[in-house]
């Protein structure tokens, strides 16, 4: 839980969060509902026995839109803000005492929302009477020109700095604007939010008997909206481009999903110049696409007493011998070789850590992309995009070396520190195609890869593989019909539509605890296979494939089904031998130390020049501790101490000894 009181609007908003042993750029969102409070609104919908029918007014279900976003926002996005303003109403209240925008109730000022923002939010869907109150409509509709002007100035005052303001507009009046002149404000006034850097997201919503059309008012008012981050490799995905069907709720609970599925952030890894050859540099970014998404501990919370706290922790390091606390400054860094501590001062390790050079992508030659084996990857790739920031014109020269790799089919090999302090690695430059989906929208950007490689040493000798089994031609046709049945749709997993159920369960806890609620016992895993529709569409399918399987089998002899592996019986021991009740049985069984072994399979243990030849070729760790201690025990060495002792005293004893 984030406090609120330590997030002043408009401060640190350049800060750099450190996320393990990278830093990013944190991008923080404003979002403003505005929701329409006609008496068109407010109308109940018809009684339908439809159970997925909605059942709310357009207001009240963009109201527990807005509480279901805020309940998720006051977790997974602790720095973002969000505020509701209602117009329309009878009641004017700006939280301020300012009355100079009628019709216009503030229910949620623009702040990090806290857990008494979102009880008293709760509390109000569920009192009928004080919501009664406050979702009273006026008599005339408001301005539309007014509604967005008071947008602007709560965006101005309480988040000046934010990267990304966002104003989500819930209306079902496609014409607010009487005459001309009322339409022209209203465009000059969101032409102001947009010279602000905000974006409009219109959820229309369509009445019984009249659809909504955007065509008489909003398609000049709401403009398809940009990345927050200019350098960002995908866009944003926008509302906007979908809300023309006049289905707002939908197009509510659309959002609703995305963002419970995609609560992480997009933020650019690094920014490093790319060097193509000696004074030619440009400027990019990295950008990690897919990302495992795991539970980000920001603070401990006490909840001992009346209320959870936040817990300040402090560290300390104390002498093993003394316990005397020990300052920072006598700390030295170390590393242990050849059985002794080798220490460093902060300015011997700080040039150690960089004696490979300043952070730079630089490319060292060219291989086709065909001589880039698969298993060559041992580490997660990351994606590279232009940025004009520090080199101007590094987008056409990124662009002509993408398209140039793409056309030729080949793959740059380059030298990759991504920031001070890092291992230098040698990563493969593999271009990427720009790719569309069916409706024209952009899933995947054109740029390039850094796929890390491999070093000599990071190479292990892959375990030898068993025969592969064999399947007959008969099971196969019946397995293909089985697999066909269970496609996903359109044949693609999209991971967008599956959000990681052991996060969502995490943050469900801790949105109980916050706001007293009762803890679930049950989270909403939608990864579960969807059994009945299973059973539904391959059950048959599955019943003839075990009985062909049945039938195969048993023609050859061989069926495991219904044979079972003979057992042995446990022999009993004849009278008058040592498991007679007469003799005595031993109390504990002694491990026997297993014989030592040469290459050649002998039991004559491991000769000098063998053992040393194993040294040479670095494989003497590979040795089990039993054959090291034969070994020494042969030759009258101690054979006491762990595995790494007894390496270090096999080489001494062969230290000085001619092959």
């Amino acid at each position: 839980m984030a406090d609120p009181q330590d997030n002043h609007p408009g401060e640190e908003e350049d800060e750099e969060e450190e996320i393990g042993d990278a830093s990013y750029k944190t991008i923080k969102d404003a979002v403003l509902f505005a929701i329409d409070v006609s008496s068109s609104m407010l109308q109940q919908p018809p009684p339908s026995d439809d159970k997925k029918a909605e059942r709310d007014s357009p207001t009240s279900a963009a109201l527990k839109c807005a509480y279901q976003l805020m309940q998720q926002r006051i977790v997974s996005n602790p720095k973002d803000m969000m505020g509701i303003l209602l117009f329309g109403t009878e009641k004017t209240d700006l939280k301020d005492g300012d009355s100079t925008f009628q019709h216009c109730y503030l229910l949620s000022d623009l702040d990090v929302p806290s857990a008494q923002d979102v009880k008293q939010l709760r509390d109000l869907l569920n009192d009928e009477e004080e919501a009664a109150k406050i979702l009273k409509p006026a008599k005339e509709p408001a301005s539309i020109a007014t509604v967005l002007f008071c947008a602007n100035q709560i965006f101005t005052t309480k988040a000046p700095n934010f990267s990304s303001r966002r104003l989500f507009l819930v209306t079902d009046n496609d014409h607010p604007a009487k005459i001309k002149q009322d339409k022209d404000i209203a465009i000059t006034r969101a032409r102001d939010l947009y010279d602000l850097g905000c974006t409009i997201d219109l959820f229309p919503i369509s009445r019984a008997g009249h659809g909504f059309d955007r065509t008489k008012f909003y398609d000049d008012l709401v403009y398809p909206t940009s990345p927050s981050d200019p350098d960002a490799p995908i866009s944003i995905p926008s509302t906007t481009r979908v809300a023309k069907s006049g289905d707002g709720l939908t197009l509510l609970k659309q959002l609703l999903s995305s963002i419970n599925s995609k609560a992480a952030p997009r933020r650019a890894l690094f920014s490093l110049p790319l060097e193509l050859g000696p004074g030619l540099r440009i400027g990019v970014k990295g950008f990690i696409l897919i990302k495992r998404q795991e539970h980000i501990k920001q603070c401990y919370v006490w909840v001992g007493g009346e209320k959870p706290q936040i817990v300040t922790s402090s560290t300390s390091h104390m002498a093993d011998d003394t316990a005397r606390v020990v300052e920072k400054t006598e700390l030295r860094k170390a590393y242990k070789f050849g059985g002794d501590a080798i220490t460093f001062t902060p300015e011997e390790f700080l040039h150690i850590r960089q004696c490979f050079g300043d952070p730079i992508i630089r490319i060292v030659g060219f291989k086709p992309l065909a001589f880039f084996p698969i298993w060559a990857n041992i580490n997660k790739a990351t994606f590279i995009y232009p940025s004009e920031a520090d080199f101007v014109g590094s987008t056409r020269v990124f662009s002509a070396l993408q398209q140039k790799l793409l056309k030729s089919k080949k793959m740059a090999l380059a030298w990759f520190i991504a920031r001070k302090n890092a291992a230098p690695v040698m990563t493969a430059i593999i271009p990427g195609e720009e790719r569309y989906d069916d409706e024209g929208e952009q899933v995947m950007p054109p740029g390039l890869w850094l796929v890390p490689l491999p070093f000599a040493d990071d190479i292990r000798p892959c375990p030898e593989q068993p025969e592969e089994p064999k399947t007959e031609p008969e099971l196969t046709d019946k397995m293909r019909i089985i697999i066909e049945q269970l496609q996903l749709p359109k044949g693609v997993y999209e991971p967008n539509k599956y959000p990681n159920p052991d996060l969502q369960w995490f943050y469900r806890i801790l949105q109980a605890m916050a706001l007293e609620e009762e803890v679930p016992r049950k989270a909403d895993d939608k990864t579960l296979p969807r059994y009945k529709q299973i059973n539904k569409r391959a059950a048959q399918y599955i019943q003839d494939y075990g009985e062909e399987f049945e039938t195969v089998f048993a023609q050859k002899g061989r069926s495991t089904l219904t044979s079972r592996p003979k057992t042995g019986k446990k022999r009993t021991a004849p009278a008058g031998t040592a498991d007679d009740d007469d003799e005595p049985k031993p109390k504990k069984r002694v491990k026997k130390e297993p014989k030592v072994k040469d290459e050649d399979g002998d039991d004559d243990g491991l000769t000098d020049e063998q053992m040393a030849g194993l040294i040479d070729r670095g494989q003497i760790n590979k040795q089990t501790v039993a054959v090291l201690k034969g070994f020494l025990s042969a030759r009258g060495q101690s054979i006491a101490g762990k595995k790494a002792d007894l390496m270090e005293r096999v080489q001494e004893y062969l230290e000085g000894k001619v092959f």
